[in-house]
């Protein structure tokens, strides 16, 4: 189980990685074209780190716009889905976490990140200081350039240093080991990077790359983007003017006479790839410029990573304002602690869609309320299977589904409707917090047996009506949904309805008790008979008198694990 941090952050990691293994493929269509603009998608791809697609879900929400009603539904599902946590929340119900997993586990994982965040750091912080230093021991310059042009006496490649005031810092004694053309060259170089701002696009990366220290796609966008970086720089100072052979001499000889920059967020003359980038520079490729078809596609995905999300928030919250009916719940409700500890859970739907239990536990009011057996449901504290409550509670009002002549049955929408109404009971008295899980586990297909069913249709189409006892199953206008539901208490697995008969039926089952569970509910059991203790198992019984069989099968199960719970609140 994954704590809602933990999940809603390797959520985003996913999102983040996808978007960057995406950046390649464009780049790698535009290989042709000018580095600048595969250094922008490059950038892009690292500020994406920073900016998950749930916050841009979040703004859109925030927008009212009826026209985003338009949006095709496959699309605005798509996105959607991106942007949803590893798993997928109730609504107003669920959380990501488990109770059984203590509170140590994302405190240790937020350690170790905070641990790495500080050592990417600090190292930062041990060169930006070393820069620092030879910062202020140098001297200016009279050059006339956009920012102030230093010369020091540390042995440091030619760099633009700082974020919001950056200084171009020369070695001392540099002009004098480089012609005067190959010290313009140079200067055009990193002027070229003062006019892009590569500073504090390089500031932003490293910031990146300290908060995602352990994500090594991270560092791999590093260096490509010191590659299209000094390959854009080169190709502007080309662009200029300056002559190949002089500007590729220069950078040789700052290679001999300085080290490399020891700062990542200081663009320099020596990044990225030295021979390749001589080699691009002496061969002086043609570069092609974009297509319309080319500007287009960028066009698109660019507006798309942004606007996208944020359209489809908006269409979102129209949606749900258009659907937010309010929810079924009951007008009045009384839970009291019953004396001695639960297992009773006598269930009785009162009319009109109301519900009385008496000695129930919370598990058995949560198998109730979702339709499933007390064995799905797992986690939460130790008294919700201990502590016994008697519920009595009143419907909100008699909606036609409700009318007190209606027969509540598994199955039917009457049912439905006093569970929706549980559900938000559980939730607003109890807080109880839940989450779902499916898989399959080993249960029963109920299907025809050889001869074919020998369940009668029912001659009217009345509400179905199922009574139920101990060892007696009796239906009027049942379904096989129903049977299949009902026959899943007895045998104590799931039993899924294979049958394909979709019509409603008279039928009666009489077969031993000890066949199925000796503790089973009984449920509007008044005037029953008692069966006949020698008679035929339920599996048997369900042979002979309805032409129906149980075939051990896995099938899909749903369960439910308790992450949070609280004792009632006082009525």
């Amino acid at each position: 189980m994954i704590p809602v941090e933990l999940s809603a952050f390797a959520n985003h990691l996913w999102q983040s990685s996808l978007f960057a293994v995406a950046a390649p493929l464009l780049t790698l269509a535009l290989r042709h074209n000018r580095a600048q603009v595969r250094y922008r998608l490059w950038l892009a791809a690292s500020i994406k780190f920073l900016i998950p697609f749930s916050l841009l879900l979040s703004a859109g929400s925030r927008l009212e716009w009826r026209a985003a009603q338009t949006v095709a539904p496959p699309l605005a599902s798509a996105i959607a889905q991106i942007s949803q946590p590893f798993t997928a929340p109730l609504p107003a119900l669920a959380m990501p976490a488990g109770p059984a997993v203590p509170s140590l586990l994302p405190a240790l994982l937020a350690l170790v990140w905070l641990c790495g965040c500080a050592g990417v750091f600090f190292r930062w912080w041990v060169r930006w200081r070393r820069v620092r230093i030879a910062v202020r021991s140098a001297s200016r310059l009279p050059i006339e350039a956009p920012v102030r042009v230093m010369s020091s006496p540390a042995p440091l490649e030619p760099g633009v240093f700082g974020v919001f005031r950056p200084v171009l810092l020369l070695p001392e004694g540099i002009a004098n080991r480089l012609t005067p053309a190959q010290f313009r060259a140079i200067l055009a170089h990193e002027f070229c990077h003062v006019r892009r701002r590569d500073h504090q696009a390089a500031a932003i990366h490293m910031v990146v790359e300290a908060v995602f220290w352990f994500h090594p796609l991270v560092w791999w966008i590093g260096a490509r983007l010191v590659e299209e970086r000094e390959r854009a720089c080169d190709e502007e100072v080309l662009r200029l003017g300056s002559e190949p052979e002089v500007y590729a001499a220069g950078i040789l000889n700052v290679c001999r006479f300085c080290l490399e920059s020891p700062l990542a967020c200081a663009p320099g003359v020596t990044g990225a790839d030295l021979k390749q980038r001589i080699e691009a520079i002496m061969t002086r490729r043609t570069l092609h410029s974009l297509t319309l078809a080319r500007k287009l596609l960028l066009a698109v995905v660019g507006v798309g990573a942004i606007a996208g999300p944020i359209v489809v928030g908006m269409f979102q919250q129209s949606r749900a304002q258009g659907q937010g009916a309010a929810p079924l719940r009951f007008e009045v409700a009384s839970i009291k602690r019953a004396k001695g500890a639960g297992g009773r859970g006598g269930l009785d739907i009162l009319p009109g869609g109301g519900l009385r239990m008496d000695g129930a536990t919370l598990k058995q009011l949560i198998a109730f309320a979702y339709d499933l057996r007390e064995s799905q449901v797992s986690g939460g504290p130790r008294w919700i299977a201990s502590d016994a409550y008697n519920i009595l509670a009143k419907a909100e009002r008699a909606a036609p589904a409700d009318n007190p002549q209606t027969t509540v049955a598994p199955g039917t929408t009457a049912w439905d409707r006093v569970r929706q109404r549980t559900q938000v009971l559980l939730a607003e008295r109890f807080q109880l917090v839940i989450r779902k899980d499916a898989k399959a586990a080993a249960g029963y297909e109920l299907r025809l047996a050889k001869g074919g069913p020998k369940v009668q249709p029912s001659p009217d189409q009345g509400n179905p009506r199922t009574l139920r006892s101990r060892g007696r199953i009796d239906a009027q206008r049942g379904t096989m949904q129903m049977l299949a539901v009902v026959l899943s208490e007895f045998v104590g697995r799931p039993v899924v309805d294979r049958t394909g008969l979709t019509g409603t039926y008279d039928y009666k089952v009489e077969y031993t008790p000890e066949a199925g569970p000796t503790g089973a509910p009984s449920e509007n059991a008044a005037g029953a008979d008692s069966p006949d203790l020698a008679g035929p198992s339920v599996f048997a019984a369900l042979q002979e008198q309805l032409g129906l069989k149980l075939e051990p099968a896995r099938v899909g199960t749903e369960t439910i694990v308790v992450v949070r719970a609280e004792k009632p609140s006082a009525n």
